[in-house]
């Protein structure tokens, strides 16, 4: 056994190390899984062996229109066959994926053409306008656009640039793919939402993405072949990694263009879809669901959520509709979700209601593709597991970005102590549990109490009137801020807001109580999160 810890004369050959990258599970799939079902959207229907050989015609596509090696390829594109393509064709050509949020603005498009450097973008016909236009108020090179055409939603070519189809054909399915040499070598570049200046470029690699795919599928307790729907945007954290997960188990990849209850229902009716991912705002689409949108289904669904903790109202009543809900938390600086809240039948079995939906909407433990992940005060020391003691949620693995693109102060600001600085405050349970109590930025302090807009929105998420809530704080003249809801109102429903303060007020401390109460639709991002910066500039 002395070989063991004598390691004189061992070193790594190409029989004992292999770069990690999920473009691994493709490859064996084409080989393990030729002929299952790997891709469904509208009509379009691919097998293991067709979705490798579109993947490869798209590789070898770019690299004759001159993408090489760290070259960036950007997408606007829905959750659509050429998205889910995109993934691994771009990669497989030595280049760096660049999804970018379809509902951007102009501006913020164009600084990310320019400051990603896009050599092509590939652009649903949706977004041609939108591309187009951007690319015109560019300083630097201009990429080639390549427009996908999807006919199942109704969309003619626009007649300005070159088809993906007609793009890709030009292209070999047994093009050999470029492989990474060094698993560190980039694979995505996502920017973050930038709700407070430009947004910063977030580089990942592909052992933190191989490693989402395994953490993954265990934490989910994915058997083979299962059906998923891609309800999670593919420009958001690369669709939380499941994306390149699917292949590994074999597993049909289901297409959702536009996410409405009813194409969730006929995706778990129509194609047996048991798994997808969520933010909360999706799992309230699905409780208030009409009759007329919802199918009957005889299995139950498996749900990852998060982006906001859900209100324990929501997960209560979901579950009786036949999903089960696990809460996950991350960032997109670390690929999607890194926690977990890892349920204990032995220990809350036995709850119901409230009692147990208050357990389920923690963030919970590391998943176990992470190292350590924890809570810690401004002096990076642990705080007291009590379940009270706030601090900072601080995250430490593989599955951490590389940095930030062009920006190493920032960079060095977010690893500072060792650490991912995540800016989400948290209390940490006696059993290690993690639960946000909320962002930083959105925590109110009114005469000097700490007060959490997550605990209150909660609160008013359980009145039977209620769909959504965002609690952020207004300006006082005596308290210094004070909690003001925002509230959507399910159809049909009314209630006022002397009520609904009077409802708060029977369960909360009265300086939690939301001093106002406004009605209207909320602003949401493209992945459900409300944008509570554009509710303050209402007391701006």
């Amino acid at each position: 056994m002395g070989w063991m810890r004598d390691e004189t004369g061992l070193d790594k050959n190409a029989a004992n190390f292999v770069p990690l990258t999920p473009l691994s599970h493709l490859v064996r799939a084409r080989d393990v899984f030729p002929d299952r079902l790997a891709v469904v959207y509208g009509d379009h229907r691919a097998t293991y062996a067709q979705y490798y050989a579109r993947c490869s015609q798209l590789a070898d596509a770019l690299q004759r229109a001159g993408v090489g090696s760290g070259d960036v390829v950007a997408t606007l594109i829905p959750n659509i066959p050429a998205q889910a393509e995109a993934h691994f064709g771009v990669p497989a050509c030595g280049a760096v994926l660049n999804t970018i949020n379809t509902r951007l603005d102009v501006d913020t498009v164009s600084y990310i053409f320019d400051h990603g450097e896009a050599k092509v973008v590939l652009a649903d016909s949706q977004f041609i306008g939108l591309v187009q236009q951007a690319i015109d108020a560019m300083s630097g090179a201009k990429p080639l656009v390549i427009e996908v055409v999807d006919t199942a939603a109704g969309f003619e070519p626009s007649g300005q640039f070159q088809t993906y189809e007609d793009f890709i054909a030009q292209g070999r399915a047994d093009f050999e793919w470029h492989m990474p040499q060094d698993e560190w070598e980039s694979l995505a570049l996502n920017y973050t939402s930038g709700t407070t200046g430009r947004p910063k470029g977030v580089v990942y690699h592909h052992r933190g993405a191989y490693l989402m795919t395994m953490g993954t599928s265990v934490s989910w307790q994915m058997p083979l072949f299962p059906a998923y729907m891609a309800i999670v945007p593919l420009f958001h954290c690369n669709n939380w990694n499941h994306t390149w997960m699917l292949p590994m188990l074999g597993g049909t990849w289901v297409g959702c263009r536009d996410i409405t209850a009813q194409a969730i229902y006929d995706g778990i009716a129509d194609h047996g879809v048991g798994y997808f991912g969520g933010a909360p705002i999706v799992l309230n689409m699905i409780v208030n669901a009409k009759d007329s949108e919802r199918r009957s289904f005889d299995h139950t669904v498996q749900v990852f959520t998060a982006g906001a903790p859900p209100a324990p109202a929501t997960l209560a009543k979901i579950e009786q509709l036949g999903f089960n809900v696990k809460q996950v938390y991350g960032l997109t600086e670390t690929y999607g979700h890194v926690t977990e809240c890892l349920w204990d039948d032995d220990k809350w079995g036995t709850l119901t209601g409230d009692d147990r939906a208050a357990i389920k909407a923690r963030q919970g433990v590391a998943m176990p593709m992470m190292d350590h992940i924890t809570v810690m005060d401004a002096d990076m020391q642990p705080v007291p597991m009590d379940g009270t003691t706030q601090g900072e949620i601080m995250i430490r693995g593989n599955s951490v970005m590389k940095g930030y693109l062009k920006n190493p102060t920032a960079t060095a600001d977010a690893f500072a102590g060792g650490y991912f600085h995540s800016g989400d405050i948290a209390v940490q349970h006696p059993d290690t549990y993690i639960q946000i109590q909320d962002r930083a930025k959105d925590i109110i302090i009114s005469g000097g109490e700490n007060i959490s807009s997550v605990e209150v929105e909660g609160t008013l998420m359980a009145h039977p009137a209620v769909s959504l809530c965002a609690v952020v704080a207004k300006p006082d003249e005596k308290w210094g801020e004070v909690p003001c809801a925002f509230v959507e109102l399910k159809e049909g429903e009314t209630v006022s807001e002397a009520d609904l303060i009077a409802f708060a007020r029977t369960k909360l401390a009265g300086f939690k109580t939301p001093k106002a109460v406004v009605f209207q639709e909320l602003p949401k991002t493209s992945t459900g999160k409300i944008q509570k910066f554009e509710l303050r500039k209402q007391f701006a």
